[in-house]
């Protein structure tokens, strides 16, 4: 990118030289071009954030919403149906009172507490699908066999949906992160079976709940006076199973490739097993491939990095470049296993941070420390540059994990 063309539209999301390696332009966007024009891709244009303190601000600020079908606001795709194209969103409350009143009936379920008690299940969970996974022989797909299984099975058991629909569920999830991997068709179709299975399973719920996370919503909301509608409930299974699912699936992939890419990494752990919580907290701020970052539209005039941004307008918030920011973490572009503090973004930041992350860091840790435990000769079992990047989804990873052990 010429340092003295600021006018030139970039097309987003921005190209990567490997699956694990940032953009070669973060760096110079975050010198040169704190606010840089980008093209979506819808064809419209949205200005892009990749300093932290930028990214912070822009998530931390209420002003600044996930209200994306005002009518001057960019589109994200021109798929119907996926995360940013429909309305099951919307059927979150949006404003600052509402949200905050369905995050707290949804953040008793991912107190640190509740977590503790999940741990033993999702270690017995990973333990399993680890030795499942030997016993079916080497090379194996690490994504696969354990990445993909984890989450899902756990998001089917917090939504106390049957494990046998978890294939459903994976494609489900997979079509509502749609960038351009899917059609309009598609992606329509898959929300509408979605929202078909959901009605029927909360109704199930509503006539005999159970000890799942929609049964509490729907008693706790009941005996309040103030039942949740159907589709906020709906929509409340549809973003435990995207964010819960999809993105923990991926990390789980990532995690162990950045750790076996520079095997020094995996040795430091084995050598040092207490360094497992640090070490996926540095992985999350480490990854250059968190995926498509979050978009805001503002309602109103504000200034972001010295510019005054107008109503209107719609920004791009990159959470991967801005965890790579040198003035945010010393060494930024390496990963240090012991880095404390790591006030990282992955999780996004202020009043819509991401609800599931005491569930996603726990899955994370669990699975580390099963693997080191069980596996420690584990190693890839094709070249780092072989690996592939997941494309046209909102979420970012790595098609497979190819390992031996």
């Amino acid at each position: 990118m010429a340092h003295d063309d600021r006018e030139q539209v970039l097309d987003y999301p921005l190209s990567r030289p490997a699956a694990l390696e940032p953009p070669t332009e973060w760096a110079e966007l975050q010198q040169q071009c704190p606010i840089a024009r980008v093209k979506l891709p819808s064809g419209d244009e949205a200005l892009l954030l990749t300093r932290y303190e930028d990214v912070k601000q822009v998530l931390s600020n209420p002003r600044f919403t996930r209200n994306l079908h005002a009518d001057d606001a960019a589109q994200i795709t021109d798929s119907e149906g996926g995360l940013f194209n429909n309305e099951m969103s919307d059927a979150i409350p949006h404003d600052a009172e509402g949200h905050q009143r369905w995050r707290r009936m949804l953040t008793r379920w991912f107190t640190t507490k509740r977590m503790n008690a999940l741990r033993p299940g999702i270690e017995a969970m990973a333990e399993r699908l680890v030795d499942e996974m030997v016993k079916r022989g080497q090379p194996a797909d690490l994504k696969a066999d354990v990445g993909f299984p984890l989450p899902v099975g756990v998001i089917c058991e917090m939504l106390g949906v049957p494990d046998s629909d978890r294939h459903r569920f994976s494609h489900w999830s997979d079509t509502m992160l749609n960038l351009t991997r899917y059609t309009g068709a598609e992606a329509k179709a898959a929300q509408e079976e979605f929202t078909e299975y959901m009605a029927v399973h909360i109704a199930a719920k509503r006539a005999e709940p159970g000890e799942d996370v929609l049964s509490a919503l729907i008693t706790a909301s009941d005996s309040e006076d103030e039942r949740m509608p159907d589709a906020a409930l709906v929509a409340t299974g549809q973003g435990l199973l995207v964010a819960g699912h999809e993105t923990t699936s991926n990390m789980i992939g990532k995690i162990v490739a950045m750790l076996l890419i520079d095997r020094r990494r995996w040795e430091q752990l084995l050598a040092d097993r207490s360094l497992t919580r640090s070490a996926v907290e540095e992985a999350l701020r480490y990854d250059a491939n968190l995926g498509f970052g979050m978009p805001r539209y503002i309602r109103e005039e504000v200034e972001v990095a010295c510019t005054m941004l107008p109503s209107g307008t719609t920004v791009m918030c990159d959470m991967s470049a801005a965890n790579r920011d040198e003035n945010a973490f010393a060494g930024a572009g390496d990963m240090n296993l012991t880095r404390s503090p790591n006030p990282h973004l992955a999780f996004g930041a202020g009043p819509h941070s991401c609800l599931g992350q005491a569930l996603a860091r726990t899955e994370l840790q669990v699975v580390l420390d099963v693997l080191l435990r069980k596996l420690p000769t584990l190693d890839l079992a094709v070249p780092a540059e072989d690996l592939r990047r997941v494309e046209g989804l909102v979420v970012g990873g790595l098609t497979e994990l190819p390992v031996r052990w």
